[in-house]
């Protein structure tokens, strides 16, 4: 019988700084979550836990301004490349290699935790969630980032094809290439899960509303400035948000 497990990234790390992190795809995203984390820039030093860190890009920039990081992940060749980018940087974390449930009975509470492109990897995405979300102290913060099931479905369907009956049957989960998370999240259903569990949502992003519709020939007769600017101007408004390959929930735990 198979059993099923968490995504360990090890043997995907070089596909991933090609395909994600250096890629405009990438930096947007990176840009649009600090955005939507800037109240937390100039706040006292905060405890920040970067559940499922990769390579610890936000944590970083957390970092510079004065917040304490503890850092987790349960591909050690991730965790290589966060701690190699905090010691560069000259920063110290704390640093776990396991998965972020399984440490949350290690842990105290945070002020802030981050949860960035973890939930649709997991076995057990909303139970290892709320395990997780319980480690954020009263009046504290989650920041939820997830791969959109919405995009995803919608994505498929513009495409046609052979792809519609999958679809109508809910087969196409986990059908795809190897960077497509088995488990996308629909927003509707992480908002209603987070707000029984105390939370109320304080910002709600799409992280590239537009830029992944287009086809190859519309992307390079666009300029790219322009393209980010409107994405800037639709990502948080109703409809376009709940349209985004990936979608942010900045929420905070009732007192």
């Amino acid at each position: 019988m198979n059993v099923k497990q968490d995504r360990n990234f090890d043997d995907l790390i070089d596909r991933f700084e090609t395909r994600i992190y250096d890629t405009i795809k990438g930096s947007w995203r990176l840009q649009l979550l600090q955005e939507d984390l800037q109240r937390f820039v100039k706040r006292p030093s905060l405890t920040v836990w970067d559940a499922g860190c990769g390579q610890a890009q936000i944590s970083l920039w957390l970092a510079r301004h004065g917040h304490r990081l503890t850092l987790c992940d349960l591909s050690s060749k991730m965790l290589d490349k966060a701690r190699s980018q905090f010691s560069e940087a000259g920063f110290e974390a704390d640093i776990y290699h396991q998965s972020a449930q399984s440490l949350t009975v290690q842990l105290n509470q945070f002020d802030l935790i981050l949860c960035h492109a973890v939930v649709e990897w997991l076995a057990d995405p909303i139970t290892s969630l709320m395990a997780i979300a319980e480690r954020v102290k009263p009046g504290g913060y989650l920041s939820l980032l997830f791969y959109n099931r919405n995009a995803m479905v919608y994505q498929n369907v513009l495409k046609g094809g052979w792809r519609l009956q999958p679809i109508l049957d809910d087969h196409y989960i986990g059908k795809g290439h190897k960077l497509t998370p088995p488990h996308p999240q629909f927003p509707h259903d992480l908002r209603a899960e987070m707000e029984k569990a105390g939370f109320s949502v304080e910002t709600h992003t799409g992280i590239r509303v537009f830029y992944d519709y287009l086809n190859r020939e519309a992307k390079n007769n666009s300029n790219e400035a322009e393209l980010f600017a409107l994405e800037q101007r639709y990502c948080r408004l109703p409809t376009y948000r709940d349209m985004g390959r990936y979608v942010h929930l900045l929420m905070k735990k009732s007192d």
